[in-house]
């Protein structure tokens, strides 16, 4: 292929790279009011009276908004796809506040100056509630954290808001019981993973204006703009026809601009006024009034025989989804049904959740979403049990892994039709050195060497939901612009899609206009998440291309008076017979023939929605070097193996592959939203809460072991949050491994290794 599996440079990566405005900010109007949410020190009051009368007075104020001035219609923040199975739980402004940080009044003002001091001008009487902060503890608490009358569900999520159950749920397929009776040997652990920040450079801004008619336009960092266009709507109560989205360039949003953070604020304030606003968050307010990864528990029991082969297997999760529902329901599901599946020739499974309120911040969406929670359980479960077999843990993988062509009834009973997992670990094995390194060696009389391994399966896109259109224009010169309305967010998904439309076309990559995303002018696309643009947006570009190709050719045959059947195209021309001959005509001469009098603008739309979401897969090795006296673990060396599909682009694939090992070593060993006793976080700035630098991380070496996935374009599925889950599970096997502590929550610190080292002591 031409274009396709070949490593081209993103499209925009020249101006990224010398500074030139593509971000929010940098177009926002300089005469933009400033707008600044005022927000609760409390994590569970009721607002008796607020006095705004001062703040209203002061020099530079526009307006001071409070939840005696905004529309009472309940929304979700999070970017799903109507119906939405997340509650509708949210008001923009609220008398219930619900956790630390939670808005109570927006301002806006002519400098950033004058709306800080109109927030220290508003007085606020409040009432405080008990709060709950324990998923366990919240269920059945007196502190109901949901009482509004007017709370809704689109679907049956098993929620019941008076338990502060947000959702809950059951799949089951075979005898478990019986498995288990059978069963030699077992396991029965729980496991925890907490709260982690998306931690993205760019943090949430929106800037929002009046055209000319009188529509309000939204200006937003985010992966959602079709989907900003309607939650906007419900929120404001306003029509979609009266709001307008546009996306700049993205500084990444690994999930967090996947849920509507600052787009309402400004967008109420423009209404008012009729004025520009802008709202950019500082990074305190990004840690703190967004949206985290779901903590979970997650217990997991699993049942074997003597030879290692999986008989059953039953996880339960509790997730805390915090003060707000959105993405509750949705990311828990992903703990059992994405994990699961990777054993299924087990006799029986079963996978029981409840999601529950509590009086922290929200949780979200977050790369993985879900899956790696689950992934961290069912992976440790893995290693526990083939120590408990004396068995290397690679062989129990090897002996219980899905097989293509298998039926998965964990995995909403589809089929696997393309998987090379077992080559991914056999090649992981030998680039990690399992055989000399397994399971540790001792390098000092203080440090030991040691490796850890830990599999993984995603999805790509949601089946029979998420919906990608794209339309390809044949312009007057013979190139092309593609619109579409998925929303690259530094991942190069502009470059991919076109470079499958220049696959198509047969066109070189400089023909090809990619338009950034405005819901005005682009065609609909529920966005970038769930690991579906390269699968569900890409085929569409594919389909598009080929509708072009027909049209081009249908019109050149007029021209040429030829048959269409008889006629060919080659992506410079249109010709029967030869490309020189008498009877072809130039795609260039063609746009400029259909461009005057009666010709005709040729353009191709094309929608496509997968009824099946066919997973990826990932096997990944951590090296680690840990220090018995002091518990530090360093990650030496981290092999990923990665079955995409057909990688499209090997580079960028790369790239998602290596950042994603990397935040998956950050959750692991480093990461960890922390609150105190009154529910206010502890950790909101870069200074307390702790990512990986370059200097945390040895090696990260990445590899392909390629499959063909007939449902996808070029044989392509996804790759974007299947490479974050491995590192947790593989890493703690290896702390395992080089000392026998086994540890079941994130982050795993020095200090927990230390203190798991004095207790096998006594």
């Amino acid at each position: 292929m031409r274009h396709v599996n070949q490593g081209i440079p993103k499209l925009d990566a020249k101006a990224l790279i010398t500074g030139r405005p593509a971000y929010t900010d940098d177009l926002a109007p300089a005469n933009c009011l400033v707008v600044k949410v005022l927000r609760s020190p409390h994590a569970f009051a009721k607002i008796n009276a607020i006095d705004t009368a001062a703040a209203e007075q002061l020099p530079g104020v526009a307006c001071v908004i409070t939840h005696r001035d905004v529309p009472r219609h309940r929304f979700t923040m999070a970017g799903q796809s109507f119906p939405e199975p997340s509650p509708y739980d949210r008001l923009i402004l609220d008398r219930l506040v619900r956790y630390v940080g939670d808005p109570v009044a927006i301002v806006a003002a002519e400098t950033e100056r004058q709306a800080d001091r109109a927030l220290k001008a508003i007085k606020v009487d409040y009432e405080v509630l008990e709060p709950v902060f324990d998923p366990a503890k919240a269920l059945d608490h007196p502190s109901i954290i949901h009482p509004e009358a007017d709370y809704h569900v689109n679907h049956d999520i098993g929620n019941d808001p008076n338990r502060n159950l947000c959702a809950s749920g059951e799949f089951c397929a075979g005898d478990l019981a019986a498995a288990f009776a059978a069963a030699d040997v077992t396991v029965d652990q729980t496991y925890e993973t907490r709260a982690n920040n998306q931690a993205m450079m760019e943090t949430f801004r929106t800037f929002c204006y009046m055209d000319h008619s009188e529509r309000l336009t939204i200006v937003s960092a985010t992966q959602i703009p079709f989907h900003v266009r309607s939650i906007t709507a419900r929120a404001l109560g306003i029509p979609k026809q009266k709001i307008r989205v546009i996306k700049p360039r993205i500084g990444a949003g690994f999930g967090a601009k996947q849920t509507l953070v600052s787009e309402l604020f400004p967008a109420l304030v423009t209404l008012k006024t009729g004025k520009p606003s802008k709202m950019v968050f500082s990074r305190k307010e990004s840690f703190t009034a967004s949206t985290s990864r779901h903590a979970m528990r997650i217990r997991v029991r699993l049942a074997a025989d003597r030879a290692g082969n999986v008989l059953g297997i039953h996880m339960d999760t509790l997730s805390n989804t915090g003060a707000y529902g959105e993405h509750g329901p949705t990311t828990v599901g992903l703990s059992g049904h994405k994990t699961m599946p990777l054993y299924n020739k087990a006799k029986a499974i079963k996978f029981t959740y409840k999601v529950a309120y509590t009086n922290t911040m929200s949780a979200g969406a977050f790369r993985g979403y879900g899956a790696t929670q689950g992934t961290f359980a069912l992976e440790s479960a893995m290693n526990e049990l083939a120590e408990k077999l004396n068995m290397d843990p690679l062989d129990l993988r090897l002996k219980n892994l899905v097989a293509q062509g298998e039926v998965m009834p964990g995995y909403y009973g589809e089929k696997l039709n393309s998987c090379t997992l077992a080559d991914c670990i056999r090649r992981g094995k030998e680039m990690i050195g399992w055989d000399a390194n397994h399971p540790c060696r001792q390098i000092s009389k203080t440090k030991v060497r040691a490796v850890g391994a830990a599999i993984t399966m995603q999805g790509s896109g949601i089946p029979n939901i998420d919906t990608a259109s794209v339309e390809i224009r044949l312009q007057d010169d013979g190139f092309y612009t593609l619109m579409i309305g998925a929303a690259d967010m530094g991942t190069g998904c502009d470059t991919i899609l076109a470079q499958m439309a220049a696959e198509v076309l047969c066109c070189d990559m400089d023909r090809i206009i990619v338009s950034q995303v405005d819901t005005d002018h682009s065609p609909y696309d529920t966005g970038s998440y769930a690991s579906s643009t390269t699968f569900v947006t890409g085929t569409s570009v594919i389909k598009a291309g080929k509708a072009l190709i027909e049209k081009m050719i249908t019109m050149a045959a007029g021209t040429l008076k030829a048959d269409p059947g008889d006629l060919e195209f080659n992506g410079t021309a249109i010709f029967a017979g030869s490309p020189d001959g008498k009877k072809a005509i130039t795609v260039e001469a063609l746009a400029r023939k259909l461009a005057v009098g009666n010709g005709a603008c040729l353009s191709a739309t094309a929608t496509h929605s997968s009824p099946v979401s066919p997973p990826p897969f990932m096997a990944g090795f951590a090296n680690i070097e840990l220090d018995l006296e002091t518990g530090k673990v360093v990650v030496k060396d981290y092999v990923g193996i990665v079955d995409c599909g057909t990688p499209i682009n090997p580079n960028l694939a790369r790239v998602q592959a290596e950042g994603g090992i990397v935040q998956g070593i950050g959750m692991a060993l480093y990461e960890d939203i922390t609150y105190n006793s009154a529910g206010k976080m502890m950790n909101s700035s870069f200074m307390q809460y702790k990512i990986p630098s370059r200097k945390d991380i040895g090696d990260i070496r990445v590899a392909f072991e390629s499959s063909y996935e007939p449902s996808g374009p070029f044989g392509a599925k996804s790759i974007g949050e299947v490479v974050i889950n491995t590192p947790a599970p593989a890493i703690a096997n290896a702390i395992a491994n080089a000392c026998g502590v086994r540890l079941r929550h994130l982050p795993m610190t020095a200090e927990d290794v230390v203190m798991g080292l004095h207790a096998r002591e006594r």
